[in-house]
């Protein structure tokens, strides 16, 4: 609702179009299923948003590279992804997700970055500042640690570069639930504040060849980490996902 009330205030009637789909699993049983939904728009040149709830037996050698699948394959997961492109280059790029997750451990993970094509210190300190809170409401030693976890998960060794400015990354955070769920709640709706006022601060500023051109670069950069890195893609691959789900996180144009 947000990010559409953000297309009416620059004119435009782009609205999300939801498709549902469903999971078989392995076994032949119903594996659960999802919602997928898409925007295109003025601000937003494209922005995807997957809720999926799934479950079943995790497939053969890869149910053993998850967090306590490795003797007994049963798993049952949940979550929402966001990732947003944006038309304007001076409008960041931006990631979120939080999820839950069962085998015979269970544990929430999740996080957000922000990939600015073109980076303001202003916008950066923003986007910090606001997780650094939710994170601080819950426990001082999270932000410290989950943004660090932020740095080192979203590089791209072949390029020697982070794909961003980094954010919070978290995951297998186990224990007390309502608390760790109030934590990833937080997260969810820190990014809710802050993202948007982002949006709103730049989609206006005027911008040029060049600058389109360093934003195709850095999306080439964000298709060539989720590609090849990123573990949701891998999971919702390796489990019998919506392949259209699992890949909207792609831009629409890069170099």
């Amino acid at each position: 609702a947000e990010f559409e009330a953000i297309e009416r205030e620059a004119g435009s009637d782009a609205a999300f179009d939801y498709i549902a789909w469903d999971r078989t699993d392995p076994s032949g049983a119903p594996g659960g299923g999802g919602v997928r939904g898409v925007m295109k728009g003025k601000v937003f040149e494209k922005v995807g948003v997957n809720v999926s709830t799934v479950g079943g037996l995790l497939d053969g050698e890869f149910g053993k590279t998850i967090h306590g699948a490795n003797d007994d394959p049963r798993f049952f997961a949940t979550g929402i992804s966001l990732v947003a492109h944006m038309a304007n280059p001076h409008v960041p790029a931006v990631h979120m997700n939080t999820r839950f997750l069962v085998t015979t451990k269970r544990w929430f993970g999740g996080g957000a970055d922000l990939n600015p094509p073109l980076p303001v210190a202003e916008d950066t300190a923003d986007f910090h500042a606001t997780l650094r809170a939710a994170c601080d409401a819950h426990d001082p030693a999270y932000h410290p640690r989950f943004k660090q976890w932020a740095d080192d998960y979203f590089y791209i060794p072949h390029r020697k570069v982070h794909r961003g400015v980094g954010g919070i990354f978290y995951d297998h955070l186990e224990g007390d639930f309502a608390a760790n769920f109030a934590f990833t709640r937080a997260v969810g709706e820190a990014f809710l504040d802050v993202d948007p006022r982002i949006v709103r601060r730049r989609m206006d500023q005027p911008f040029g060849e060049a600058d389109l051109a360093q934003m195709r670069n850095w999306r080439g950069r964000y298709a060539e980490f989720n590609l090849v890195y990123d573990r949701g893609t891998l999971f919702g691959l390796k489990t019998g996902g919506n392949i259209d789900a699992i890949l909207m996180s792609l831009p629409p144009l890069a170099t």
